[in-house]
């Protein structure tokens, strides 16, 4: 009998380490990864963007009191863990009389890569803003003019911009060393007085930026893209050469893994903290003027600052009408910094 108990027992024994074992081996189902939630905009706003050295590079073109010329910094990127930092090249628009003067950084909408030089979307209005006693500085983004490439995901080089612009904004501390390097001191900005322009796509930007930060730029924005993310883009979808086809799939694939409420500026206005003014050409084909008229809406009922203006007649571009945009604009500057 009591051989048959310690035989029992060591049966008990031996099937509790066989199930054990065996649900031990059993694999647990992986957890999938989601390396965009660093872009959301809460996660963003958290993150420190590491102040690059700002180089100033060759000389595209020269007026009778500016200059505009190549410069140059570094994003730092994280992707699967390893750091590496991507250049980013850009056009800045310089003063000629000695001073010390307001910066402006200046965010394009989109162009076709392949359509693309640096400048385009600014040069013109960087060129004006120069000779009226300001400093400019436009990025390239990441996979125009002579920077690097960005991620070969469409959705995270969108949110690419906006850490290209933070890492500009953040490195404006080092521009001063820039120009001491090429004008011996003559030519110095203003830290303390910078602020922010943005067209069709590099309005949205612009917002984005004003909400993750909370920092008090005085802004302008040029027929801003301001709708919710991602019908932003899949707004634009026919503009493409397979109608959208490859950013629809990405976007769904996107949606699948996070929350898009997360990413869509329209979701932060109160967390702006800055003067904007936003003008609107009635003929816009590209940004419906009832978009800018949402907008103005939305600010407003958020205790924002913000003026609005509107061009009969004006395009996206605001023709005709530009002269006029520049003269609010320059104003609103003066005014602001």
């Amino acid at each position: 009998m009591k051989k048959l108990g310690i035989g029992i027992f060591l049966l008990v024994a031996f099937l509790g380490i066989f199930i054990f074992s065996k649900r031990s081996i059993v694999p647990q189902e992986k957890v999938k990864e989601r390396p965009l939630l660093k872009y959301t905009y809460e996660n963003l706003k958290k993150t420190k963007f590491e102040p690059s050295a700002i180089a100033l590079g060759d000389i595209l073109n020269e007026g009778e009191n500016y200059v505009s010329q190549m410069f140059y910094y570094h994003l730092k990127d994280v992707v699967n863990g390893k750091s590496s930092k991507k250049k980013v090249s850009g056009l800045i628009n310089i003063p000629k009389n000695k001073g010390v003067y307001p910066v402006i950084v200046m965010m394009r909408g989109f162009v076709p890569v392949e359509n693309y030089a640096t400048g385009i979307g600014t040069k013109k209005a960087g060129e004006v803003f120069a000779q009226n006693g300001f400093i400019t500085l436009a990025p390239d983004f990441l996979g125009y003019g002579q920077s690097d490439n960005p991620s070969q995901d469409s959705i995270e080089e969108r949110f690419q911009t906006y850490t290209t612009a933070l890492t500009l904004l953040s490195s404006l501390v080092n521009l001063n060393n820039g120009l001491e390097a090429s004008y011996s001191g003559k030519i110095k900005a203003d830290l303390s007085k910078v602020s922010i322009w943005g067209h069709s796509n590099g309005g949205q930007i612009a917002i984005s930026v004003l909400e993750i930060t909370g920092q008090n730029y005085p802004t302008v924005l040029w027929a801003p893209v301001s709708k919710p993310f991602p019908y932003s883009i899949l707004y634009y979808t026919d503009e493409f050469a397979d109608h959208g086809k490859a950013l629809r799939k990405a976007v769904a694939n996107f949606e699948k893994d996070y929350d898009v409420e997360l990413y869509s500026p329209s979701n932060f206005y109160s967390r702006i903290n800055a003067s904007i003014e936003i003008h609107q050409g009635l003929a816009d084909d590209a940004v419906p003027v009832k978009w800018s008229d949402n907008l103005v809406t939305d600010l407003t009922k958020s205790g924002k600052d913000v003026t609005y203006f509107t061009y009969s007649g004006a395009d996206h571009n605001l023709l005709p009408g530009w002269d006029k945009a520049m003269e609010r604009s320059i104003d609103f500057y003066k005014k602001h910094l």
